[in-house]
């Protein structure tokens, strides 16, 4: 029997799982190895307080980082069985990952691990070309298989009735002065290894714009390049909402991610509605799902763009003193 997995199969694993998606893109998460198996932690130093005062987002962040993770060991040839929140005395442990039975990667594996690095959120403007039939059908089975549910808003009518919920979260999150603080506290003009470049900010809003968006010292847009009037925002949804479910749509949320990648599609995120309570309850309600909905997204094609940084991977791991 496999006696664990390496320090080197650590490293090179958390390499990739560090490309997930957090708010604010605060990497709030550390990995470690104990006893053989790899543990993903959450990183309460790098939780927004204001923005994220329970943790939602960090766990999402860390359940992303774990799919990331688990891809990679796959690829490797030394796949994980995976046991979501271990230890009751340690909340900050979000999973343990120990050896499966090596097996060679599935093409479906090698398709997603593909993806990592080519996964960024993509906050222009997208081309008005639909999303099609195929593809929305291959998103909603990559959240079904990581147990969590996408609902795909279609038509003007349902967008804009989430557009409504949407903009009145938004709103009530930039009235509080601590929010604002916080998030001009990640905007990087300069190079860094956190945070949200300039660059990587999108277009400052407008009033024209169907769906809120949250400033990170845009550039003004070019005329002519408003925000598509129709988009395809999906809701993405988990049977409950402990913190085991937060960390299963995590995982669910990458792995839509990665497919839309894979299928070339572009893809940002708007967690306004999530993050105020009464708008996430107003979205349930409006969707007629059981369960509760844990991240909103606007997807459809768009220009390529890049990836934003990533801290060095030795920063984030805590490797045991001596390796008998």
């Amino acid at each position: 029997m496999d006696a664990g997995y390496t320090v080197e199969q650590l490293r090179a694993a958390a390499a990739d799982a560090v490309r997930a998606p957090s708010l604010h893109n605060t990497q709030p998460w550390r990995f470690r190895l104990r006893d053989g198996g790899i543990e993903v932690l959450g990183d309460p130093s790098r939780r927004l307080p204001a923005t994220d005062p329970s943790g939602w987002g960090m766990r999402i962040a860390c359940g992303a980082a774990l799919f990331n993770l688990r891809v990679a060991l796959a690829v490797a040839g030394v796949p994980a069985t995976v046991r979501l929140r271990p230890y009751p005395a340690e909340p900050d442990v979000v999973a343990r990952l120990v050896p499966d039975v090596p097996r060679r990667p599935t093409p479906a594996d090698q398709a997603l691990y593909a993806a990592i690095p080519r996964r960024f959120s993509n906050r222009a403007p997208f081309w008005p070309d639909p999303v099609p039939a195929d593809a929305r059908w291959r998103l909603a089975e990559a959240a079904r298989a990581e147990g969590a549910w996408l609902e795909l808003l279609i038509g003007m009518s349902a967008v804009n009735a989430f557009a409504e919920i949407a903009r009145s979260a938004h709103k009530v999150l930039e009235r509080d002065p601590s929010y604002r603080a916080e998030r001009e506290e990640w905007i990087r003009a300069e190079p860094a290894p956190d945070g949200v470049p300039v660059a990587s900010g999108g277009p400052q809003s407008e009033p024209q714009d169907l769906l809120p968006s949250r400033s990170f010292g845009g550039r003004n847009r070019a005329p002519g390049r408003d925000f598509e009037p129709e988009p395809l925002v999906a809701v993405l949804g988990s049977p409950g909402n402990t913190a085991v479910d937060q960390v299963v749509a995590g995982q669910a949320l990458q792995r839509v991610l990665l497919t839309a990648t894979d299928a070339g599609l572009a893809v940002s995120m708007l967690s306004q509605p999530i993050e105020v309570p009464s708008a996430r309850e107003q979205l349930r309600l409006s969707l007629g799902r059981f369960g509760t909905p844990q991240m909103v997204m606007r997807i459809g094609f768009g220009q390529p763009g890049w990836p934003t940084p990533r801290r060095n991977v030795d920063e984030m791991l805590d490797l045991p003193i001596t390796q008998g």
